[in-house]
């Protein structure tokens, strides 16, 4: 791309008789040049969510709480639904109870088993009788282990009446009421991270040969925002295969995470995207420069001895630091960069023809 050449026009204070002619100071301007900018297929896009699940439920039980609704932001680990916990801390304590008798009778077979033991290297107890207490001994720690696994189940599936957010996002959808009873699987919320978001689009297989040609390195697309502004990805996904029915491609396009996304894109919209497939000569002219007049776009153009004109344009696409001009400038004209200062030097600016002393004509 050229860079736009500044020009400075430094003005002039004359006084002659009989008038005051009094020309601003400074007006800045841009040479308007034709330059190679990137040729760029535009084609509608649907933003969708890289993070979506529905949450389920992982115990039974009846639904006692849901403290958000569709729309509602939620954090990450935030509870979303809590089921009537009642039976299940029941369990837990009787778990509880049932671990504590197991240590108890461990602890007794152990000292049973260590008496039995010394009374056995004495030759004062029987071998079987050795057995026995040895095989006590092995029940009791095999039946301290189950009560432990127990109280662990238990008290999991006492956990499982908080469900909890997997990730910071909007719900989208309830799938249940307070007061229902659920079961393991059943369906609670639905929802979606705003984080992390990507657009899908289908493009035609007349172009899909230039996106491919392209290094991964070089692709780029541009994503339109609402308010008119651009951004660049350049984290392309181009699926290997057409689709039967229309014969295009999927590309899924990565957006970047950041203050320029959040808040402006949400899943479901559509939005313009650019391929860049080539380039091309067109003529640019400074985003600075232009100005609009209610229905009228316009720049002012600065001609010989620095005179101003508002000349009406047409313009086509945006580029990062100008627009594509169709109609209404030539290449090698200038352009104001200031249209407010420009527009006031046109107000006070001397009409064609004036004579000093005498009256001119325009």
């Amino acid at each position: 791309m050229y860079p736009i050449r500044m020009i400075i026009l430094t003005g002039w204070i004359a006084v002659l008789p009989g008038v005051v002619w009094a020309e601003p100071l400074a007006l800045s301007s841009a040479l308007v040049e034709v330059q190679v900018v990137p040729r760029e297929y535009r084609l509608d896009g649907i933003v969708e969510a890289v993070r979506g699940s529905t949450v389920s439920a992982q115990t039974s039980g009846q639904i006692q709480e849901l403290p958000y609704d569709v729309d509602d932001l939620v954090e990450k680990n935030a509870v979303i639904a809590r089921i009537k916990d009642t039976e299940h801390r029941a369990r837990v304590a009787q778990a509880a109870a049932d671990l504590k008798a197991a240590s108890a009778r461990l602890r007794q077979a152990q000292d049973d088993y260590d008496r039995t033991l010394g009374l056995y290297r004495t030759k004062n107890v029987s071998e079987s009788a050795m057995e026995k207490s040895h095989a006590e001994l092995e029940s009791a720690k095999a039946e301290l282990e189950a009560a432990t696994a127990r109280l662990q189940s238990a008290q999991e599936q006492l956990s499982y009446t908080e469900i909890r957010a997997p990730y910071s996002g909007i719900v989208t959808q309830r799938h249940v009421s307070v007061g229902e009873s659920v079961n393991p699987g059943t369906p609670i919320m639905s929802g979606v991270s705003l984080d992390e978001l990507r657009v899908m689009v289908d493009v035609p297989q007349s172009i899909i040969a230039a996106v491919r040609s392209q290094p991964p390195a070089e692709r780029r697309v541009w994503v339109y925002l609402p308010d008119g502004r651009r951004i660049e990805s350049q984290r392309l996904t181009i699926f290997p295969f057409a689709d039967p029915g229309s014969n295009t491609f999927r590309v899924r396009v990565e957006l970047p995470t950041g203050p320029e996304v959040s808040g402006r894109l949400f899943p479901g919209m559509y939005v313009k995207t650019g391929f860049l497939v080539g380039e091309r000569t067109e003529l640019v002219v400074p985003k600075e420069s232009v100005v609009q007049r209610s229905e009228v776009t316009a720049v002012y153009v600065i001609g010989e001895g620095g005179r101003i004109r508002f000349r009406q344009i047409r313009l086509g696409r945006a580029l990062d630091d100008g627009y594509v001009v169709l109609a209404g400038l030539n290449a090698g004209e200038r352009v104001a960069l200031d249209p407010i200062a420009a527009g006031t030097r046109l107000k006070n600016q001397a009409p064609m023809g004036h004579v000093a002393g005498g009256k001119g004509h325009d």
